[in-house]
């Protein structure tokens, strides 16, 4: 066979065997195994700093474009090197010997299980159903080998369908029939990419782009935050659903005792229930990413006292389900009010929130409050989480804030339809040192008044304000707002706050009043 048809069919065959791998891969991702389309982008991320990563999500237009476009990027690039090796393979089959079995099977399946175990590593072990980290590490490994195999069986099996070997002669060249054949191979692909577009589809209704990004601010703000209007941030494509038969949480590292505990065991622990309001450290000073909600669980505490950790332990680091871990400090961890949480607002944990169990950790960033808890790990200072790794911090702890939520920005009132108090409403949040005051200033800063706190989360809670303004003439007025945190820190502009441990600032509303 001449060089340039065997390339062509090589090419081929090569593309139809990678839209066989995609299909397969999309499979074992409707079935909650972990494959390279939802997780290559968890490996690559920890790579980009968080002021180019920012950068790319501007660009694209967010969070959940940017999944899209690594996802849609992932699949053009499998596809893209399956076409190249298969004209790689039609190259050296059409010398008379063709290409051994066993060069084949080293080559496309050997090779890619070798380099993909020591490339993703790290991300391996995560799973969507909520198996342990080990044993999800050798399914992910596993699923890949089988989607390697059927690509590799593809590949030399559409190459062999789309050259003949001439009688008396010992090299490889087209039948007569070779459009019909190519034919056939072409539309075996486009009924293979018929169904894992199909199941593409299906994964995408099942994705997080529908409530990744969530907000909660306005007039609808509430003092616990119902649990479907919950702000929501995942770094995932697809959130876990676990299996809680399956799941179990480990308890390892530096301590004497290991342990193992089934969700039954834990709740057979003495409970607690706190109210606290977590906050994402993206979250701009007029966002909503912060929420408030009524948690129960159990103390961390009470599983680390039981596992003794040992000397040199001095961080915690949480493991997800689905890859994700961060840390805190042990001292943080031995708080009484550091909790491992089962249920929110009096139900279980929704899926999106982290069922069976999730760590709550007052005070700090949303990023700590880890999802779908798996394994707790005690390290020493050195250990580094996701975000952190990728370079967020080194601050987690969360500044004063307080926000504005009534009226918008840029509302406008008639002095002569205003028969009433113009009423102004919002919350302030102190981390876990709790809000003591609030107050507004309607000049921009130049003279400020008390507003009402009307609801008081607690230490580890938000608190609600309002207060009531009667405009006394036209014109343009910046609302600023201001609390004092309760051990009397009042909130401001933190020169000293790098750009990626939170904003820390003051929020402002214009208001226009006419005449």
């Amino acid at each position: 066979m001449s060089k340039t048809k065997a390339i062509v069919a090589g090419l081929l065959a090569g593309f139809v065997a990678g839209i066989v791998i995609t299909a397969a891969m999309l499979v074992l991702a409707t079935l909650g195994v972990a494959t390279p389309l939802v997780i290559i982008g968890d490996r690559l991320s920890v790579f980009i700093s968080p002021g180019p990563f920012l950068s790319l999500m501007g660009k694209v237009g967010g969070y959940n474009h940017l999944k899209q476009l690594g996802v849609g990027s992932t699949i053009g690039g499998q596809l893209l090197v399956a076409s190249i090796a298969g004209a790689i393979f039609g190259l050296f089959a059409r010398n008379p010997r063709g290409v051994p079995a066993v060069w084949t099977i080293s080559i496309f399946v050997i090779l890619p299980i070798v380099a993909f175990a020591i490339a993703l590593w790290p991300v391996l072990g995560a799973s969507y159903i909520g198996l342990p980290i080990n044993v999800a590490r050798l399914v992910t490994l596993v699923g890949f080998a089988l989607c390697v195999f059927l690509f590799e069986r593809t590949l030399v099996a559409g190459f062999q369908f789309l050259a003949t070997q001439k009688t008396g002669r010992h090299e490889y060249e087209f039948s007569p029939a070779i459009g019909r054949r190519a034919f056939v191979l072409s539309a075996i692909g486009v009924a293979v990419a018929g169904g894992g577009f199909a199941l593409a589809r299906k994964l995408f209704r099942v994705a997080t782009f529908s409530y990744d990004g969530t907000q909660y601010k306005g007039p609808i703000v509430q003092p616990i935050t119902p649990n479907e209007l919950f702000y929501c941030v995942t770094k995932n494509v697809v959130d876990p659903k676990v299996t809680a038969d399956l799941w179990h949480l480990e308890l390892n590292g530096l301590v004497q005792n290991r342990a193992t505990w089934r969700m039954q065991d834990l709740l057979g622990l003495p409970a607690h229930e706190q109210q606290t309001t977590l906050m994402c450290i993206s979250n701009g000073l007029d966002a909503g990413l912060i929420s408030n909600a009524i948690w129960k669980g159990i103390p961390l505490r009470d599983l680390l006292e039981r596992a003794a950790p040992l000397s040199n332990a001095a961080r915690v680091r949480f493991h997800g389900v689905d890859n994700y871990t961060d840390t805190i400090p042990l001292e943080k961890a031995m708080e009484p009010n550091t909790l491992l949480a089962y249920n929110m607002n009096g139900v279980r944990l929704p899926h999106r929130h982290g069922y069976p169990l999730r760590a709550i950790v007052p005070g700090y960033f949303g990023e700590k409050h880890v999802k779908w808890l798996t394994r707790i790990e005690l390290t020493d200072a050195s250990a580094k989480g996701f975000y952190e790794a990728q370079g967020w911090g080194p601050d987690f702890i969360v500044p004063t804030r307080s926000r504005i939520d009534v009226p918008d920005n840029w509302s406008s009132f008639s002095l002569g339809k205003v028969t009433a108090p113009v009423e102004v409403k919002g919350i302030a949040y102190g981390g876990d040192r709790g809000i003591s005051r609030v107050e507004l200033s309607f000049d921009n800063g130049e003279s400020w008044s008390d507003a009402e706190i009307y609801y008081a989360g607690g230490d580890l809670a938000w608190s609600l304000w309002k207060a009531q303004w009667t405009p006394t003439k036209a014109g343009d007025y910046m609302l600023v707002v201001r609390a004092t945190d309760g051990e009397g820190d009042v909130q401001e502009w933190e020169e000293d706050r790098g750009p990626f441990s939170g904003t820390a600032g003051l929020h402002n509303i214009s208001v226009h009043v006419t005449a």
